[in-house]
């Protein structure tokens, strides 16, 4: 199989073969845009490499130097010739993962292609600028010496050696570092640089950031081998990353930066702080005319905001790259709205283009207007990615975990502060503007971020920095607006998320389009409005026992657990009683006319029972017994192992009268709804069950209280009776107990604890070496296992429907999970629950899994 493509030989269709990078390339020039040439070394090519225990196979070399034949004759340069080719080596994977892997500029320079392009420039210091840039960055690259060695070197010599000489000077720090002569031979440059690149794909930083945006390792990278564009000839030359609308806040306008006078990774690794590019009309203005046109066409061509790279060769314009650019969730749903206004997209095509993952940061809300007028403003950099932050400072990657709300300020991002940016709740650096490699990471994860702050000065050794006159040291509090790239000290308040009409209306999309009902996970009043203000279409789980871990009510289910004689029982039930019902009658309220699964009491026991001696000493005194006697009861109440101890249904079969009363609060509640006008729906769900006989039985005693009730009450309500799918003998069951319930909900949490044997506490303690070496590829409770798990899912749902009138869906962890969701779509679920704060996620998702998996 073919392995190796001119440009022309390509096309964006072919990205999973090609790259990003390379597919791209080809698409932009079979559109006639100007672009050096170049060839792409396959994905496939990768993945043989990797078969082949990182060796380029003798084929692949041969094919390689055929093509570069081709391209010698394209370009009427070679790398032995009177007119010297030079090239740029880079990575380009299917997926963009910005800096995540490594790219060398100026290959084939060596002592004989110096002097020809010295002969052909007219310009010493221009070509030895090259020679000594390449030197730095394939040392570094390829052999992995420290680029920081260079900088010192350039700097201790400047001026004070010769061009010539500073050059052996770089090739002896190269030979005293590696032990090797550097390579004279471009051929050997170039096999060396390809290796360099494929390798990559391995590094630590790829593999951090294709976990953490769930990227699959299989797929490899592709290499691009391209002509080499010089932005650093002259003060007509330049480079610069720009975007076809801003990505901060979708505003349709061109929004870039660029430098004269300079290289590519000048300006991506935030070395120097560039200029805005609307001065690039001021300085070259035919040229940014000529992209601004340029921009226009790759915009519309391809159907969605571009991320542009671009280099000026003494007043000539030519493309580097184009791809779908990283924007924040606001810029995100601003030019969705907007590409559809415009008529460049269908509603269907707009809602596939926003990544739900990252949507709940539109949720944050911004700083109050009242709270900055007495804030202390730091300073100011530039926005970044949009958004607000509060957290404390902290200088290293290393040090930001997820324990506390941190904000990582650096000097510069590079890409091995990849894992720090994805725990940090923003991003600060000191240099670099919005297209560098903190903004665009950032923005790609919906993360806040303020760049080329320069009046921030970082003292490592103290852990401190200095900012116009202000000392913060980490650990300490700084808010931080990406909106306006402003900087205060401490915590600043934050106004309550709301919906924006461009928000709205990307939601109504969503909603008219998508086949799956989306609940929230609700167990008080509060989270009841919440979810109901982000579209929340009923509660798909209200967990009881979370209803008494407010203080106040606590000692009621501890009094209750804790009761011995029937007296004590009779009264502990009786507040229990008074508090549900309240509770239950104040959420309906919330829903009016919504469904409301109630699941029935689910502790382990043991998360009620005091601890401390004097919640000890106040329960002894509550009930009127000894110290002694609660310590007694404690002591006889405690499982070995919690999570498979006395909990869930288990405590219908031994206290019946628990459920019984819950039952009984929540039709009464009902009740007292419908009498006040509201047609509610309560539907009570039995959790942990494992088999019919055990769901009888507590059916049997529910649906006795609930008939009580109507007695009493003189009125009926509608209502179902439903389990919490949560076992795999559950699961294998599902048809016995299918035939007995309204509905199921799959408490994926649990299912996936007792199908995979894995405890959600403490399978963090050896989880991570679990993905490092590849044994499993994505978090389990955070995305929903499909070959264990799902199958259990897949198979309770066929067996289920055999009653043809229930009802499914899921809650828990993987109903906000848009990679679950996508599943549940594909298996048939009727619903799924989330967490009020990801109910938005799940709209979107599910609107994307039903155009994609649509019947």
């Amino acid at each position: 199989m073919k392995k190796v493509y001119l440009f022309a030989e390509g096309n964006k269709n072919m990205i999973n073969l090609l790259g990003g990078k390379g597919g791209n390339l080809s698409e932009m020039k079979s559109i006639g845009l100007p672009i050096p040439e170049g060839i792409i070394i396959s994905t496939e090519a990768c993945k043989e490499y990797y078969k082949n225990e990182r060796v380029l196979s003798t084929e692949l070399k041969k094919e390689i130097l055929e093509q570069i034949d081709k391209l010698e004759k394209l370009t009427g340069k070679s790398f032995e010739g009177e007119h010297p080719l030079l090239v740029s080596v880079r990575s380009g994977a299917p997926v963009s993962m910005p800096g995540m892997m490594d790219t060398i500029l100026n290959l084939g320079m060596n002592d004989e292609t110096a002097k020809k392009m010295i002969e052909i420039f007219k310009d010493e210091d221009f070509v030895y600028d090259l020679y000594f840039r390449f030197i730095q960055m394939f040392s570094e690259i390829v052999m992995g010496v420290e680029k920081e060695l260079f900088f010192k070197l350039r700097e201790k010599l400047k001026g004070r050696l010769s061009n010539l000489e500073l050059i052996n000077k770089a090739k002896i720090m190269y030979w005293e570092e590696t032990g090797e002569f550097f390579p004279e031979s471009a051929k050997e440059q170039l096999f060396m640089a390809i290796n360099s690149i494929f390798k990559s794909w391995e590094n630590e930083r790829a593999k951090v950031y294709r976990r953490i945006n769930r990227i699959d390792d299989s797929m490899g990278t592709a290499v691009v081998i391209q002509e080499m564009v010089f932005g650093n000839l002259n003060e007509k030359s330049g480079t610069g990353v720009a975007f076809t609308r801003n990505p901060s806040t979708g505003e349709k306008n061109i929004f870039g930066e660029y430098l004269l006078k300079a290289q590519g990774e000048d300006i991506v690794a935030g070395i120097r702080t560039p200029e805005a590019i609307e001065r690039l009309r001021e300085e070259l203005p035919d040229i940014y005319e000529e992209f601004v046109k340029i921009a226009c066409i790759l915009e519309k061509h391809n159907k969605d905001m571009q991320d542009i790279e671009f280099t000026i060769e003494d007043g000539k314009l030519f493309l580097l790259q184009t791809r779908n650019g990283k924007r924040s969730p606001y810029a995100a749903i601003k030019i969705a709205v907007d590409m559809v206004k415009e008529g460049l997209l269908t509603k269907e095509e707009a809602i596939m283009k926003v990544d739900p993952a990252v949507l709940p940061q539109l949720l944050h809300g911004n700083f109050e207007p009242a709270a900055l007028k007495n804030a202390t403003l730091l300073g100011k950099g530039l926005a970044g990615s949009a958004g607000v932050a509060i957290g404390r400072v902290v200088f290293a990657s290393e040090r930001v975990h997820t324990k506390e709300m941190t904000i990582l300020v650096r000097e510069e991002t590079s890409p091995e502060d990849i894992k720090g940016i994805s725990l940090a709740q923003g991003i600060v650096t000191v240099k670099g503007g919005a297209t560098s490699h903190g903004a665009v990471v950032a923005r790609g994860m919906g993360k806040c971020c303020v760049t080329g702050c320069g009046d921030i000065k970082i003292d490592d050794i103290r852990r401190e920095m200095t900012i116009n006159g202000y000392t913060v040291k980490e650990g300490e509090f700084i808010s931080i607006s990406g909106y306006t790239g402003e900087i205060y000290l401490g915590k600043v308040g934050l106004t309550k998320p709301q919906f924006d009409d461009n928000l709205k209306e990307f939601v109504s999309w969503c909603k008219e389009i998508k086949r799956l009902g989306i609940r929230m996970n609700a167990d008080t009043v509060t989270d009841a409005q919440l979810g109901k203000g982000f579209g929340a279409e009923g509660i798909g789980l209200c967990r009881t026992e979370h209803m008494f871990f407010q203080k106040d009510k606590i000692w009621t289910i501890r009094g209750m657990i804790l009761s011995h004689d029937t007296d004590e029982v009779a009264r502990a039930l009786e507040k229990m009683h008074q508090l549900q019902r309240e509770d239950f009658y104040n959420i309906f309220k919330v829903v009016e006319n919504d469904v409301v699964i109630v699941r029935l009491l689910d502790p382990p026991l043991h998360e009620f029972l005091p601890k401390e001696q004097k919640d000890k000493e106040k329960m002894a005194e509550i009930l009127g017994v000894s110290l002694e006697e609660i310590e007694r009861r404690v002591r006889n109440l405690k499982d070995e192992n919690p999570m498979l101890g006395h909990r869930g249904c288990r405590l219908a079969v031994t206290r019946p009268e628990l459920y019984n009363v819950q039952a009984r609060a929540i039709i009464e509640a009902g009740i007292q709804c419908k009498r006040e006008g509201l047609d509610v729906k309560p539907e009570i769900m039995i959790p942990l069950i494992i088999g019919a006989k055990e769901l009888l039985f507590i059916k049997k005693n529910l649906i006795t209280e609930i008939e009580k009730v109507f007695e009493e009450q003189g009125m009926r309500i509608d209502y179902k009776l439903g389990t919490m799918m949560e076992t795999p003998r559950a699961c294998l069951l599902a048809d016995e107990i299918g035939a007995e319930v309204d509905f199921f909900s799959f408490g994926t949490n649990d299912l996936t604890q007792t199908t995979m044997g894995l405890s959600r506490d403490d399978s963090v303690k050896f989880m991570p070496e679990y993905y490092e070496n590849g044994i499993l590829k994505v978090e389990p409770f955070a995305t929903i296992d499909e070959r264990g798990v799902g199958k259990l899912v897949k198979l309770a749902v066929e067996l289920g429907r055999k009653n043809p009138h229930i009802e499914m869906g899921v809650c828990g962890e993987h109903g906000g999970d848009p990679k679950s969701i996508e599943f549940f779509e594909q298996v048939g679920l009727d619903y799924v629950s989330c967490s009020p704060f990801r109910v938005l996620v799940a709209i979107v998702a599910a609107a994307q899994s039903h155009i994609k998996y649509r019947r």
